[in-house]
């Protein structure tokens, strides 16, 4: 209040010093101008505090976001697991810190962590591709089986899908799964017992 009386005081003293029939007109566009430009003052430090406002709140939520997916993800444990496949990890020695370094668990599902496949042959990702998709079905139900479909898509994803030798692939490598022979028909594929002490050393290998 003490500022604004001032301010009067100024600008008074300012009108004064012109002919007396012009006084009253400058007092009042000066106390006008002032109040105009004090009102704009006041509008923007308001803004600028919203705006502030604002950004807090927006890095509150994103604090929140970030800490709920944290809590969502976590190690998996042995009373995640299948009997099945803690029966599998028991015959191969396999650890449940080797198996956290391959996966993870979001709310109740099983992720892939892995991104390596440590090979930059396409035949040798596709059977590899098709030992980790089994292995992750395996953990969660006991079956370790894939679809194809599954396997073709990751091949894809992963430039590593020979269309032309893909079946051929599988025919190759009969002993890994539990058919003779792979045809159109397949639509998925379960580990035979060579199938799962392969996989036992492809978890060793991407350790």
């Amino acid at each position: 209040m003490s500022e604004l009386r001032n301010k009067i005081k100024e600008i008074a003293e300012i009108a004064s010093s012109v002919p007396e029939n012009l006084q009253a007109t400058c007092f009042e566009v000066l106390l006008r101008d002032y109040l105009a430009k004090t009102s704009e003052s006041t509008d923007a430090g308001k803004k600028k505090l919203e705006a502030k406002g604002d950004d807090s709140q927006a890095e509150a939520a994103a604090a929140k976001t970030v800490e709920e997916a944290a809590k969502a993800q976590a190690d998996v444990t042995l009373a995640d697991l299948h009997v099945k496949a803690r029966k599998f990890m028991e015959k191969y020695s396999i650890s449940i810190g080797e198996l956290n370094n391959l996966f993870y668990k979001e709310d109740t599902a099983i992720m892939p962590l892995y991104e390596d496949l440590k090979t930059t042959r396409m035949s040798e990702a596709q059977i590899r591709i098709a030992l980790l998709q089994s292995l992750r079905s395996g953990l969660g139900d006991g079956e370790f089986s894939a679809q194809v479909e599954n396997i073709r898509s990751e091949c894809r994803d992963r430039k590593a899908l020979d269309v032309g030798n893909f079946a051929a692939n599988f025919t190759n490598n009969a002993l890994l799964f539990d058919f003779e022979k792979y045809s159109k028909d397949t639509k998925e594929v379960r580990l035979s017992e060579d199938g799962r002490k392969e996989l036992a050393k492809l978890i060793k290998e991407l350790q």
